[in-house]
């Protein structure tokens, strides 16, 4: 049989898509591909008769690239974010920007996201400008940074940084002109935003106390290092179906927030009574995965548990099988959470073991050592560290945002009264190490001087928000301005003896991630007369770590307008009808939601 008339078109289709599963699966296993009996050094194609089907990509990308062609051949329709990627690498449009900015122009059409994966954003309607995300591993950062930084800033930026809730740095309001000056601007400081935005790995974080902290299992922001630069220099880690988180928590004082991330690694102890030969005693690393708390589920462990060194490689195996699995046709199910739904977390994890060639150990969770010696206000105000006479402030930054003077300022403080570093926190907030206990009144006298707090109330010292409608096209409220009057409203009527926690977030996107909050907040739009105006859903309840849990929808569209009337009522209820030493949290989860609502029934 040598030609077309020889098989039906059904036999044509099998035989077309048998062949170039063969080739895919040898292209993955880096086999050469089979293209009419020839070996292919480059791209391959496959022939059926007449038939000639789709080549195969080689190079690093190729994973990606065949994981959007299997997807085609299986019938499926690549969603506009995937056939933009699949039409121009957005890693190599460093020309196409340069010439847009020396045009003072902004992008249009699908290159305003593909322009997202050098962390520049493209935020109208909200702004004409452009906000641009860095990557600030570990949250870590020298005092000569930040103050480039703030120079920056005044040049090409709106003269302010934003603290992020992945312990990471924003810029805002930078014109079209401006756009290369901050990327090159930041490599010249040593600081990248290449994969900050788009279908990328964001910010990797880490215990912001690592190496200072008196409880810590194991220091976690040197493992965050080697993470951003195994990813910076991976092309692979570039091909994800969406976006990507992941968190490495040493067990100490404050969280990182690991069980909220795609990938968890959370320091563990085995003692001696439990050790084996296999795991000795010591600290590892138990690894979680799928935690996403905007879609409503966290991390949860796989079982699997880890030596430090090996913490890089299974994290890059799990990024290669999201790459090669993850949905590429619908945005809202392309998380690595709806792949572990699909699969079930026994199948994914073999995955990885065959992408890493090896079995991956597990351990009895019951057998393992848990830190719980997190404190939900050490991120705010003085602390002693692990050595002597050393101590860390917290400084608070209302909403995560400083100016560039008070950057410039607080450089100058870490680097006269410290060791000239700098730590953010994925509380919008940051802390200065290595402080003299001789130098702590100086200190305070410097941040007051700039208009800094190191003292929170229970409001502030856990107070998240969004960028809000002030800078992002799908916030329903402006999150940042309505956030500090709301705390200042509580701090004039409340002083608490526990911290309450509230998030507010614009969207669904929940980038202040409200579902974790005490209280969360939800920015919508209401109707109030003939206007439509800012408001929020309330949720109650929610929590991370060891008060693990989702916040409730309580009280649904509610003007911003009642807002403080109505926080002001649940919080009043929580202190009336408490329990001796019963937290928020607590007090949410043995009430109903009827019982809830009660709380501010005459306001709604």
């Amino acid at each position: 049989m040598s030609n077309d008339k020889a098989f039906t078109e059904e036999q044509k289709q099998f035989l077309s898509g048998f062949a170039f599963g063969a080739d895919v699966a040898r292209a993955v296993s880096g086999l050469p591909v089979i293209s009419n009996g020839s070996s292919c050094g480059g791209d391959a194609s496959i022939t059926v008769g007449s038939k000639t089907t789709t080549t195969l990509p080689i190079g690093p990308e190729k994973i990606a690239l065949i994981a959007q062609q299997e997807t085609e051949s299986a019938g499926k329709t690549l969603c506009k974010e995937e056939l933009a990627k699949k039409e121009k690498n957005p890693l190599d449009i460093w020309d196409e920007m340069q010439a847009r900015s020396d045009a003072g122009e902004f992008p249009k059409g699908t290159d305003v996201f593909l322009q997202k994966f050098h962390g520049l954003f493209y935020v109208a309607p909200a702004q004409n400008s452009y906000m641009c995300r860095m990557r600030i591993p570990g949250g870590s950062l020298r005092g000569w940074q930040l103050a480039g930084l703030a120079d920056l800033a005044d040049r090409s930026a709106g003269g302010y940084l934003d603290v992020t809730t992945r312990a990471n740095l924003q810029y805002r309001e930078i014109p079209a002109d401006q756009a290369m000056n901050i990327l090159y601007g930041l490599r010249e400081l040593d600081i990248v935003s290449l994969g900050s935005g788009g279908d990328n790995i964001r910010n990797c974080t880490a215990s912001p106390l690592s190496g200072i902290d008196t409880c810590e299992l194991i220091e976690t922001i040197p493992l965050a290092k080697r993470m951003h630069h195994y990813i910076l220099n991976s092309r692979e880690m570039y091909g994800l179906p969406r976006k990507f988180n992941i968190a490495f928590d040493g067990g100490g004082t404050i969280s990182a927030l690991d069980d909220t991330n795609d990938i968890g690694f959370h320091a563990v102890r085995i003692d001696e009574q439990h050790a084996t030969a296999d795991f000795p005693a010591g600290v590892y690393f138990q690894l979680t995965l799928g935690g996403i708390t905007g879609h409503k589920d966290f991390a949860r462990p796989t079982g699997v548990l880890l030596r430090p060194d090996q913490c890089l490689a299974v994290a890059g195996a799990i990024v290669r099988v999201f790459v090669k699995s993850g949905d590429r046709t619908d945005r809202k199910k392309a998380r690595l959470k709806y792949v572990l739904d699909d699969w079930g977390f026994e199948k994914f994890v073999a995955a990885v073991e065959e992408q890493l060639g090896r079995t991956l150990g597990r351990f009895d969770e019951s057998k393992l050592t848990r830190s719980v010696a997190e404190n939900r206000l050490a991120h705010i105000g003085f602390h002693p560290q692990a050595q002597a006479n050393k101590n860390y402030v917290g400084v608070v930054l209302p909403v995560g945002r400083i100016t560039s003077d008070q950057a410039r300022g607080l450089a100058q403080i870490a680097d006269e009264y410290g060791n000239g570093e700098i730590r953010l926190t994925v509380w919008q907030n940051l802390l200065i190490p290595n402080l003299s206990d001789a130098d702590t009144d100086a200190v305070k006298e410097r941040l007051t001087e700039l208009g800094l707090g190191y003292e929170a109330s229970s409001f502030r010292a856990g107070l998240v928000a969004c960028t809000g409608s002030g800078g992002c096209k799908y916030a329903a409220a402006e999150t940042k301005t309505q956030a500090m009057a709301l705390a200042e409203h509580l701090e004039s009527q409340f002083k608490l003896d526990s911290p309450i926690n509230i998030h507010l977030t614009g969207c669904h996107h929940s980038c202040a991630q409200h579902y974790i909050g005490d209280i969360g907040l939800l920015g919508c739009k209401v109707e109030k007369g003939d206007d439509m105006v800012d408001g929020y859903h309330v949720h109650l309840g929610g929590g991370w770590g060891d008060r693990q849990g989702i916040a409730r929808l309580i009280f649904e569209s509610i003007a911003f307008e009642d807002m403080p009337d109505l926080i002001s009522a649940i919080i009043g209820g929580y202190l009336d009808q408490r329990r001796d030493g019963e937290t928020f949290v607590e007090f949410t989860a043995r009430s109903s939601d009827d019982e809830l609502k009660s709380l501010a029934r005459a306001l709604v």
